[in-house]
């Protein structure tokens, strides 16, 4: 387990397979399995180290509830129908991918651990070291650690240290945040995939893949809460320092607002759907009492004409719900304080006309929000805040590869530097 895998919060998985080398470049497929969509992206590492989606499946989600899986069958059905949809645009085949994790099962917890340096400067083994020690304590049988990520090194009394290669000291101490999963809802979702002939080379929990996606480095040094607010829960990561300090799930999500409006105006769950997306406001004030939509019945009942405002008054109190859970959950850790650049809202949910507007008003703080940075090919698909994780997923790949080959150059500069010293004292 090497640091720059921690550094980009991978640590149980190796890039194998899911590499596809080619004339182009190397390819690399993520795959988002959430409550009420399941993505497939393909993306290609251009030689120039630009990353190009090339190949894109979306389709309904069965079979999830809440970030977990409740039929498996039918999430195998949702991956497989995604992946062949992406691997027909991007005319080629999947192997392996990286995979999303969420559901209130996920949880974190910032630990320390300190060792003496080993050397008269601090090492990358000493790295390794300090790191395995923070991350040594006692992790529930049931629980598996999906990131260990260092948030800043300590040498004697020297603080706040990012890269502590190099550096002069007697001991030194690694400060990480680790986030946790439940064991069996891994291997539920991981075994989903596998029943798709495919691998799973990396899982990555929600909202840090989307952190990837959407943040920009100013906004993580500033401090910043990333709200990703899908349809079955709500994933927060909070970051200040340019590191991440907190990780949270609230188990709701859009779903709830969609239930409401097909309870309310007695309308099937799919056209509730279609209701919200078209027509739905999170603000009733910003809808005119004129604005009328078609609601279709049950049952073969006659569609009814409701008013938007109506629609409005039905929506704005479960959005407001959901942004007093999010901004208690920021205020509980102790780091609203610490978030100068604000809160970004990405996810399907955030969509909504108002959302933003509202959600200022609900934190108290500058709101935006935030799609995709960073990408090239099929942009008119995956600039949406819709594709965060998947575009997230994506980058983490990219992330691992180009750690990886570091990890490779070291190595052979290593073996090289060896040979020469042998060379030099006649051992050859």
């Amino acid at each position: 387990m090497t640091p720059a895998l921690l550094s980009v919060g991978i640590t149980h998985n190796q890039v194998n397979n899911v590499i596809v080398k080619n004339e182009e470049g190397t390819m690399i497929v993520s795959l988002d399995v959430g409550t009420s969509k399941v993505t497939a992206l393909i993306g290609e590492i251009l030689p120039d180290g630009e990353l190009s989606v090339i190949g894109v499946g979306v389709t309904p989600s069965r079979g999830m509830d809440k970030g977990g899986v409740n039929d498996l069958n039918l999430v195998v059905q949702s991956i497989q129908t995604a992946v062949n949809e992406a691997e027909l645009m991007a005319d080629c085949r999947a192997s392996a991918v990286y995979l999303n994790i969420s559901g209130r099962h996920i949880s974190c917890q910032n630990e320390s651990g300190m060792v003496p340096i080993g050397d008269v400067e601090v090492t990358q083994e000493d790295v390794e070291n300090v790191i395995h020690a923070a991350q040594s304590v006692p992790i529930a049988q049931e629980r598996r650690i999906l990131h260990v990520l260092p948030q800043e090194f300590v040498i004697d009394s020297q603080e706040s240290i990012k890269s502590p290669i190099g550096m002069s000291g007697v001991r030194m101490e690694a400060l990480v945040h680790i986030i946790t999963c439940a064991n069996d809802m891994a291997k539920n979702i991981i075994k989903a995939v596998e029943r798709c002939e495919l691998q799973v080379e990396g899982l990555v929990f929600s909202a840090l893949s989307s952190s990837h996606a959407v943040l920009t480095d100013d906004e993580k040094e500033l401090g910043c809460a990333l709200v990703d607010m899908g349809g079955g829960t709500i994933d927060i990561c909070i970051y200040a320092g340019g590191v991440l300090r907190h990780t949270a799930v609230i188990p709701v999500g859009g779903n709830q607002v969609t239930n409401d409006i097909a309870k309310i105006f007695r309308t099937p769950l799919g056209n509730a759907e279609d209701i919200k997306v078209q027509y739905a406001c999170a603000v009733r004030q910003m809808v005119s009492n004129e604005d009328t939509i078609e609601v279709p019945s049950v049952g073969g009942r006659a569609a009814r004409i409701m008013s938007r405002h109506t629609l409005a008054e039905v929506v704005e109190p479960r959005y407001l719900e959901l942004f007093e859970l999010v901004r208690d959950e920021i205020e509980r850790t102790g780091l609203d304080n610490q978030i100068a650049a604000g809160v970004v809202l990405t996810g399907g949910t955030s969509k909504m006309e108002g959302a933003v507007d509202f959600a200022e008003q609900v934190f108290q703080m500058p709101v935006r929000l935030g799609g995709p940075l960073g990408v090239k090919g099929l942009t008119d698909y995956v600039s949406d805040p819709v594709y965060a994780t998947a575009v997230g997923l994506l980058k983490f790949g990219q992330l691992e590869l180009a750690e990886q080959e570091k990890e490779r150059s070291r190595q052979i500069e290593g073996r090289i530097w060896t040979r020469l010293k042998s060379w030099f004292r006649g051992e050859f």
